[in-house]
């Protein structure tokens, strides 16, 4: 409960809210592309803070028998969760045009809901319910102010912008509470609870 993966979410959903900027000039796939290596920096980031700045703080993590095992569901349920949503991308790639536009909207926005609920579910980690009604109402609600005449492009910056921006900001305050609260112990100092 450090704040750090709510923030790493929340860079991954900017992409939704920059792609469709670059996409005139780059194309839809390489708008989302380009954004690998800002990916790959914010989780080298997150990875040398837990190390260094976490890890001093709180310790190590060791999980019990039945968290494992926990997690081992939740690998194997994700996987198949996500062949199932790349299958019905695929489907939908290839009937492009003979499905609405809102049913596909209406997928997009559930695949999202049900992979965070499944996920907040098999991690213990309840503000991933919020995310997911954050992140899998922005493709509905981006649609509409799309199609009243108060967005661009489909909405996606403007709801997907407000989605990633709450989790950067939840992340932040939490990670900001356990520095708070979590002094690094100095040697040969006891601490409170010691």
């Amino acid at each position: 409960n450090d704040g750090l993966w709510d923030i790493f979410l929340g860079c991954f959903f900017l992409m939704f809210a920059i792609g469709p900027y670059l996409s005139p000039t780059l194309g839809d796939f390489w708008s989302s592309m380009v954004v690998l290596p800002f990916w790959g920096l914010v989780f080298l980031i997150i990875l040398l803070i837990r190390k260094y700045v976490v890890t001093p703080r709180v310790g190590v993590v060791k999980f019990r028998q039945a968290r494992k095992a926990r997690l081992m569901k939740f690998n194997i349920v994700m996987l198949i969760f996500n062949v199932v949503a790349l299958i019905l991308g695929f489907v939908a790639a290839l009937s492009f045009g003979r499905i609405p536009g809102q049913m596909l909207t209406i997928i997009f926005g559930l695949i999202l809901l049900v992979g965070f609920s499944i996920a907040a579910y098999f991690l213990d980690f309840s503000r991933l319910y919020v995310y997911g009604l954050l992140v899998g109402l922005s493709p509905l609600i981006g649609e509409w102010l799309w199609a009243h005449g108060y967005a661009t492009h489909h909405g996606f910056p403007i709801t997907f912008g407000t989605a990633a921006s709450i989790m950067i900001l939840v992340g932040l305050v939490v990670f900001a509470r356990l520095l708070r609260d979590n002094p690094v112990p100095i040697e040969g100092i006891p601490s409170d609870e010691a």
